[in-house]
């Protein structure tokens, strides 16, 4: 149990080393990469269901 509480005390300090940095980049817009992850899983969906039309 002492190896997974220096593994969490680890990534804690990652993370708060991160916060410095920000982070995010500043051409990541979450609108335009949840819309293109959708738009990529229908387009998924489709080519699945032309795939399976004995169903």
């Amino acid at each position: 149990m002492m190896n997974l509480h220096s593994a969490a005390a680890q990534l804690v300090t990652l993370a708060a080393e991160g916060e410095e940095h920000g982070g995010n980049h500043n051409s990541l817009n979450p609108a335009v990469t949840g819309g293109s992850a959708f738009v990529i899983l229908l387009l998924l969906l489709w080519i699945t269901t032309r795939f399976n039309r004995d169903r």
